[in-house]
C-alpha cells in the first residue's frame, strides 16, 4: 500500500517509491506527544520512511557531487564546485554546501536516532519485524555517519535524537575509531535483521546494502593505520564474498557480455534501470508520480559534466535545447583530466575495454532540426581543409515513434527532441555518420587527418598542453574553444528516462555488486597480499567489459594485481558515481606528489588540512566552545 504520512515538524513525507501502489491512506501524529504517534506502526514507519529522505539531496545532485567526486585525479573544473576541485579560497568555513552536507547527514542520523530510540515501543509488531524496520535506521544511520566521518574526521558522533537530549551547547568531538565501531556495529545489525527482499517497495535497504556497505566500512577503515588493519581486510573480504558467492540467495547478478554488447553497457541500460540486479542500494525515483522530496526535479548529474553545446558546437550544430540525450549545455563545470582519458582508458580506437565509451558521450550530432552547411569561416577558423567548404553535416534531431522512449510508459520532452535519432548515415563510406558535428575521442589523431574531416574534431593532443594542464586562451591558440570541448559522462542519459533537458528520472545506484567485486580484490591484497585471489576478482569485473569474442583481451596477470592497479580499475568501473574522493583517502593519493602527476590544474592542494572539510560557520557561531571544537583548520 502506498502511503504519506505527516510527521512532527517536517511536513509530508513523499516516499519517492519506496512503497507499492495500492491506495492513499494518511496518518497525522502533528497534534500528538511523540510517544504516543510513535507508538503505532503508522506512525513509526513514517518516521522511518523520512530517513530516506537524504538521499535525494546527495545523488543525482551537485551538492553531493562536489564534495564526493571532485578534487581527484579524474576531473577538471575551471569555475563549478571549484572549492572542491581545486581546492580555492572558496573551500572556507562558510561555503554553503559544506553546510548543506553538514546539516543533511546529520539531519539523517536524528531521524535514524530517532527512529532507533522509540523502536521499542511500538506497537503492533512481532521482534522480527520490528528488528527488520529499525535496522532499515541502523543502515541509513551508518551510512550517513561514514560520510560525516570521511567528510569532516573526527566530528560529533551522536547516538540519541535531539528531542531527548535537548540542545548541545558545548559538543565534544569522537575520534575517527569511536564513528567506525559504531558504523560497524549499526551495519552488523542491520546485515542479521534486514530482509532479503522488500517486495516492490523499490528503494528500502535489504541485506545485499548491508553486506556491501559493510566491506566499504571495514576497508575504509583500514586507512585509520590501527594494528588490526588487515584483520578489518579480512572481514571487508568476508562481507564482499558473502555477496560474490551467494547471489542468487541475495538476488543480484553481473550483468552476462554477449556477441554484440558488453555486460558493462547492459548496466547502463534504461530497460535494466528500475529493476537492475547489479544495484544494491539506490536512490529509488519514483518517475510516474513524481513522489519525490523535489518532484521531478531529478537527474541533474549528467547536466554538470556535458561539454559546450551552446557555443562551440553550435558552430558545427549542436544545440543546447535540443539535446535531451545529453542533457542542458548551460553548465559546462565538469570535464576528464588528461590522466583519467589516455592513462586510465586505453587512448585507442576500438579497445576490447568497453567502458570508456559507455560512460562518455564523445560523439555530438547535429541537432538543429536543419542541415549545417560548412562555410569558410569555419574552415578559416578551425584550420579545415578549403575543400570541406560546401559540405552538409545532416540533421539529425527528431522523428522517433512512440514506443522509442517508454519512460515509465508515457512520452516526455526528451525523445522527441534528441539529436542522433535520424539521418545517422554514412554514405561516402569515410566511416564518420554524415550527421557527426563534434568528436572527443581519447586518442590522437593525426593533424593531417583531423584537417580533413567534416567535423569539428577535438583529441587528447588539443585538450591538453605539454604537461597535462587544460589548454586555456592563454596556452593555446586554439584554447578558448578547445577547453570548451570534451568528453562528457553519460551513465546517466539513458533515452529511457529523459524527461527534459535537464531531467533525467533513472535510479541511481549508490552501491553495486561491480564495486563489490573490487572492494573484495582490494581486501585480499591488504589481508595477505593475495594476487591471486585479487586478479580472479578483478578479472570477472574486466572480461565482463568486453564483448565475448575480446574477454580474452581484458585479462590480466596476477603479477600485475597491486593496490596502484586497483585504483585505477576503480576509476575505469566507477568514474562518475561519488566513490573516488574516498578512494583517493583510502588509497593515501590525498597528496601533493599524487595529485601533481595525475591533475596538475589542481595548484592548492593542503595536505595539513584538505584532507577533510571545514566545519561550518553557522555550527561554531550555534555552540557555546567553538575554539575548544575547531574548524579543522580552516
Amino acid at each position: 500500500m502506498k502511503v504519506t504520512y505527516k510527521i512532527i515538524a517536517t511536513g509530508t513525507i513523499l516516499l519517492s517509491g519506496l512503497l507499492s501502489s495500492c491506495s492513499l491512506d494518511e496518518f497525522n501524529p502533528s497534534t500528538v506527544d511523540m510517544d504516543i504517534a510513535y507508538k503505532y506502526r503508522d506512525g513509526y514507519e513514517s518516521l522511518v520512511n523520512y530517513c530516506y529522505d537524504g538521499l535525494y539531496y546527495f545523488y543525482g545532485k551537485i551538492d553531493g557531487v562536489g564534495p564526493m567526486e571532485m578534487g581527484t585525479d579524474l576531473w577538471v573544473s575551471e569555475s563549478k564546485e571549484s572549492a572542491y576541485a581545486l581546492y580555492d579560497s572558496k573551500m572556507n568555513t562558510t561555503l554553503g554546501t559544506i553546510k548543506t552536507i553538514w546539516q543533511g547527514f546529520y539531519s539523517t542520523v536524528n531521524y535514524c536516532n530517532t527512529a532507533i530510540y522509540y523502536a521499542d515501543i511500538v506497537k503492533g509488531y512481532t521482534d522480527e519485524e520490528r528488528n527488520a524496520k529499525v535496522a532499515e535506521a541502523y543502515f541509513l544511520r551508518a551510512w550517513s555517519n561514514w560520510h560525516l566521518v570521511e567528510q569532516f574526521g573526527g566530528v560529533v558522533l551522536r547516538k540519541e535524537p535531539s528531542t531527548v537530549t535537548g540542545p548541545d551547547n558545548y559538543p565534544k568531538r569522537s575520534t575517527e575509531v569511536e564513528f567506525y565501531d559504531l558504523i560497524i556495529e549499526d551495519l552488523k545489525f542491520a546485515c542479521q535483521h534486514l530482509p532479503y527482499t522488500q517486495g516492490a517497495e523499490r528503494g528500502r535497504v535489504t541485506k545485499k546494502a548491508a553486506y556491501a556497505m559493510l566491506a566499504k566500512a571495514y576497508l575504509q577503515r583500514t586507512r585509520l593505520g590501527e594494528s588490526n588493519a588487515s584483520e578489518y581486510a579480512r572481514l571487508a573480504l568476508e562481507a564482499a564474498k558473502e555477496l560474490i558467492d551467494n547471489p542468487s540467495k541475495y538476488g543480484c547478478a553481473l550483468y552476462a557480455s554477449d556477441a554484440e554488447k558488453s555486460g558493462f553497457a547492459k548496466l547502463w541500460d534504461g530497460e535494466n534501470n528500475k529493476n537492475n540486479t547489479e544495484f544494491l542500494f539506490i536512490e529509488a525515483v519514483d518517475h510516474d508520480g513524481f513522489k519525490n522530496p523535489e518532484g521531478n526535479n531529478r537527474g541533474r548529474t549528467r547536466q554538470y559534466y556535458l561539454m559546450d553545446l551552446k557555443t562551440v558546437g553550435a558552430e558545427w550544430g549542436t544545440a543546447e535545447k535540443n539535446c535531451a540525450w545529453y542533457s542542458r549545455a548551460n553548465d559546462r563545470g565538469f570535464k576528464p583530466t588528461r590522466f583519467l582519458m589516455t592513462e586510465i582508458f586505453p587512448p585507442v580506437e576500438n579497445p576490447a575495454d568497453t567502458r570508456f565509451e559507455e560512460t562518455f558521450f564523445i560523439r555530438y550530432f547535429n541537432s538543429l532540426w536543419v542541415d549545417k552547411t560548412i562555410n569558410q569561416a569555419m574552415v578559416d577558423k578551425y584550420g579545415k581543409d578549403p575543400s570541406l567548404v560546401g559540405w552538409v553535416i545532416k540533421n539529425t534531431a527528431g522523428t522517433m515513434n512512440n514506443t522509442d522512449v517508454y519512460y515509465g510508459g508515457r512520452n516526455y520532452y526528451g525523445g522527441k527532441n534528441c539529436s542522433g535519432q535520424t539521418n545517422m548515415v554514412d554514405l561516402n563510406g569515410d566511416g564518420y555518420l554524415d550527421g557527426l558535428s563534434v568528436y572527443t575521442p581519447n586518442w590522437t589523431i593525426p593533424a593531417g587527418e583531423k584537417r580533413m574531416l567534416p567535423f569539428l574534431c577535438v583529441d587528447p593532443s588539443d585538450m591538453f598542453d605539454s604537461s597535462g594542464k587544460w589548454v586555456t586562451a592563454t596556452t593555446s591558440a586554439m584554447g578558448t574553444y578547445y577547453k570548451e570541448c570534451y568528453p562528457s559522462l553519460r551513465k546517466f542519459s539513458s533515452l529511457y528516462w529523459i524527461y527534459d533537458n535537464q531531467k533525467w528520472e533513472g535510479d541511481v545506484p549508490i552501491i553495486r555488486l561491480g564495486e563489490v567485486y573490487l572492494l573484495a580484490a582490494e581486501a585480499a591484497l591488504r589481508y595477505n597480499n593475495d594476487q591471486a585471489s585479487a586478479a580472479a576478482l578483478v578479472n570477472t569485473i574486466r572480461q565482463r567489459a568486453a564483448v565475448t569474442g575480446r574477454a580474452s583481451e581484458m585479462t590480466v596477470n596476477q603479477g600485475d594485481v597491486t593496490l596502484d592497479f586497483i585504483l585505477a580499475e576503480r576509476a575505469r568501473e566507477t568514474a562518475g558515481e561519488q566513490y573516488r574522493w574516498y578512494d583517493l583517502k583510502r588509497f593515501g593519493k590525498l597528496t601533493n606528489a599524487y595529485l601533481g602527476q595525475t591533475n596538475p590544474d589542481i595548484l592548492n592542494f593542503d595536505e595539513a588540512k584538505h584532507k577533510v572539510r571545514p566545519i561550518p560557520q553557522s555550527f561554531l557561531d550555534a555552540i557555546a566552545n567553538p575554539e575548544e571544537f575547531g574548524s579543522n583548520g580552516y
